[in-house]
């Protein structure tokens, strides 16, 4: 998955991590609604990875050159790895894998459906637009996990060169032909909505999610918060579409 622009100040101090943030897994999975929670929070994510490399690698079809090819390649080679990780942590924590991603199944699957792309930019847009929303939801859900699972997370959410590489490749292409930009902005509001809307249904649909991120097992996370949180994703995508030369 990409790696968001930092949606806070870089130059503020980081806040103390506090209760589960400031604890370990063997500590804070004593709490079996926190553990379902972890377990829900990874599974998503492998599948995501597992998704992302499927779509990297029907992308990498579209590609005009060889070399866009193989960029794609490596790049969903990464996303394997990612997804191989998430799926390791989740058996040593005694979590099936399979049935920890299943739950979330679905509900990608129709994303991707009702977003697929029609061509090799919008493939591009929907990478770098759609996978750093959902990286930044999940960067939002870290910084209320504790240490073990926090570090793994961010870890799987590194760039694994998408950014760079549709930023370069899009803005090209306006250059060259200006109104695509249009098409393309219109197609980026789009995946905007849907992925959006995507996170929101997965959360409600997980009872031990949707706990993390209003009170409960996570400190500090009440609707106000959720609501702001949004705000700062939604402020973070208006920042890509002006790296990508669009009009949010």
């Amino acid at each position: 998955m990409e790696t968001p622009d930092t949606p806070q100040n870089a130059t503020e101090p980081a806040a103390e991590p506090t209760g589960i943030a400031a604890q370990d897994w063997d500590q804070a999975s004593a709490d079996p609604q926190y553990r379902a929670a972890v377990v829900d929070l990874l599974g998503a994510l492998a599948y995501g990875e597992l998704a992302a490399f499927e779509r990297l690698a029907e992308d990498a079809k579209l590609a005009p050159t060889l070399d866009d090819k193989a960029a794609l390649a490596k790049m969903a080679a990464a996303e394997f790895q990612h997804f191989q990780r998430l799926r390791d942590r989740l058996a040593a924590i005694d979590a099936e894998p399979t049935g920890a991603m299943e739950p979330f199944a679905a509900a990608l699957d129709e994303f991707h459906r009702q977003t697929a792309p029609s061509d090799w930019l919008e493939g591009l847009v929907k990478a770098y637009v759609g996978d750093s929303i959902a990286s930044d939801f999940y960067r939002e859900v870290a910084a209320r996990l504790d240490s073990d699972t926090r570090a793994l997370v961010l870890t799987v959410l590194d760039d694994t060169g998408h950014a760079t590489f549709a930023v370069e490749k899009v803005r090209a292409a306006i250059e060259a032909e200006p109104r695509v930009g249009g098409r393309l902005a219109l197609w980026a509001r789009r995946l905007m909505g849907e992925a959006l809307s995507q996170a929101q249904r997965v959360v409600a649909d997980r009872d031990a999610l949707s706990t993390m991120l209003v009170g409960g097992v996570a400190d500090g996370f009440d609707l106000a918060e959720v609501g702001k949180m949004f705000s700062r994703i939604t402020e973070a995508h208006t920042k890509r579409m002006a790296a990508l030369g669009l009009a949010a």
